[in-house]
């Protein structure tokens, strides 16, 4: 896992670096393959702003949440990437494999008679 920090109009502090990071790694374990992510941590007048874009293979997440809290704003911002690659894994394991009938499909006399006639 490669994960890059870039503070624009802030200081660095090594509390938020590790916040972010001990986050994101709990993404890695949903995806496929190591992921590369790219957090911005930007201040914008009174507003903080988090922008996290994460790349694992060929598929390509990102998400940003603008309030008044950063470490608010960093935990909205991973449950928006969570959700995201769940929608996108749920689809990919509910397409039909080649060879193999969908739900829509099947025999359904046979599949309950495999079920004993329920």
């Amino acid at each position: 896992m490669n994960v890059s920090i870039t503070f624009r109009h802030m200081e660095p502090t090594e509390s938020l670096k590790t916040f972010a990071s001990k986050k994101l790694e709990r993404l890695q374990k949903f995806l496929r393959q190591p992921m590369t992510a790219r957090v911005i941590l930007a201040l914008d007048k009174l507003e903080r702003e988090v922008e996290v874009q994460i790349q694992s293979g060929g598929e390509r997440y990102e998400a940003k949440d603008i309030s008044d809290d950063t470490y608010g704003s960093i935990d909205r911002v991973l449950d928006k990437l969570l959700h995201q690659i769940r929608a996108a894994h749920g689809v990919e394991s509910t397409r039909r494999r080649r060879g193999q009938a969908d739900l829509r499909h099947a025999d359904w006399q046979a599949v309950a008679a495999m079920a004993g006639g329920r």
